[in-house]
């Protein structure tokens, strides 16, 4: 077994055991009163009510957005995050507004702030799915779980629950990861130790909560009907084609939109147990999106790349039943896709701007052919 290190371990951090891949702390849902960014809690209030007016865009352009002032720093990240979802939400608004054809320029008022944010925050100018869904919930109740039932939203483009629901399925589904990461880490500290025969109850330990996944991206259609899902609230996370950011970059720009591809579980879980996905379009696109997730996220993928295969005669049964688990998840995966969008249009193209279904497909087949 090749030796391993901790040298600079993103993995054995306690917060990915603790909380997944969301914030070490509940995002912040609000500005203090005296902040010059409080202003942007109340535009994105609105902004649900503000897309039914085809006057919309005109109110965007005239908005005086507060320019962020002072470093990125421990203390100041929460609100930077939120900055960054309140704009971000805006620019996507504004480029897909629905009943509109895609703007093909973002204002300097909006292109300026955004693309300052995520310079910051080390990734593309586009709100994508860290802004979405990982930075976007609230607890209801404080000392409750991070789970369905008492998870709400900060911030959403339509007034329907429906959106609700579909970001706070990713978040509970982001919350069990902790589960996985936790496990992952542990079985790095025994091959660390030369304990590598000691590993069977972390690998039962990730089948176990890669199989509470999948329950909870079962329960999707409990309050997000498919006939108002392609029309209503996708369009606004789909992405940027030709876009000019005014004040910032002359050259029309693409960036792929928000999409669960740019989640980094799965990621996580194919570096994990060294799936072999075949080179292709498909994959290339696969790698692009890792741009989009945050850096930290990044480099803990590239350190579970890095581990030993624990693929072995030795880890038969939990291993195949990890296997199993993930292709669970994708074949509901699939299923979700092809009632909610597939069904719905022509376009082969999903918020990321990838043939999806055909993606998808290819991902479910090379993992269950990584069986022992």
């Amino acid at each position: 077994m090749p030796t391993i290190t901790t040298q600079e371990s993103e993995l054995l951090k306690p917060v990915y055991a603790r909380r997944g891949f969301l914030p070490e702390t509940d995002p912040l849902a609000a500005f203090p009163s005296s902040s010059p960014y409080a202003a942007l809690d109340e535009i994105g209030r609105d902004l649900p009510s503000l897309l039914h007016d085809k006057g919309f865009r005109a109110y965007a352009r005239a908005l005086r957005i507060p320019k962020w002032e002072g470093a990125a720093s421990e203390t100041t990240l929460p609100q930077l995050r939120l900055y960054y979802v309140r704009v971000g939400f805006l620019a996507s608004a504004y480029v897909n507004q629905v009943g509109e054809e895609p703007a093909t320029t973002l204002p300097h008022n909006l292109a300026e702030p955004l693309t300052d944010a995520a310079k910051r925050l080390k990734r593309p100018p586009i709100l994508s799915y860290d802004g979405y869904a990982l930075y976007n919930w609230k607890r209801l109740r404080k000392d409750g779980p991070i789970a369905l039932g008492n998870i709400d939203t900060i911030q959403n483009f339509v007034h329907m629950y429906d959106e609700h629901w579909f970001i706070l399925v990713h978040v509970e589904i982001e919350a069990i990861g902790a589960e996985i990461l936790g496990a992952i880490a542990t079985i790095k500290r025994r091959l660390i130790e030369d304990r590598a025969a000691d590993l069977s109850a972390e690998l039962w330990r990730i089948e176990k909560a890669v199989r509470r996944q999948v329950e909870a991206l079962k329960r999707i259609p409990e309050h997000m009907d498919s006939s108002l899902y392609y029309k209503t609230f996708r369009p606004y996370i789909r992405f940027f084609e030709n876009v000019t950011y005014e004040g910032v970059d002359q050259t029309a720009m693409q960036f792929r939109g928000e999409t669960g591809a740019q989640s980094s579980i799965m990621p996580t879980l194919v570096a994990f147990m060294k799936i072999p996905h075949k080179r292709s379009v498909l994959t290339d696109h696969l790698a692009d999106m890792r741009k989009y997730m945050p850096a930290e996220h990044r480099a803990l993928i590239e350190e579970v790349e890095a581990m030993p295969d624990i693929r072995s005669p030795a880890n038969k049964s939990a291993y195949n039943a990890i296997l199993e688990a993930m292709a669970a998840f994708r074949r509901v995966h699939y299923g979700w896709a092809e009632e909610y969008i597939n069904r719905w249009t022509d376009d082969p193209r999903g918020t990321g701007g990838t043939p999806y279904m055909q993606w998808l497909r290819q991902m479910l087949v090379e993992t269950e052919e990584r069986r022992l």
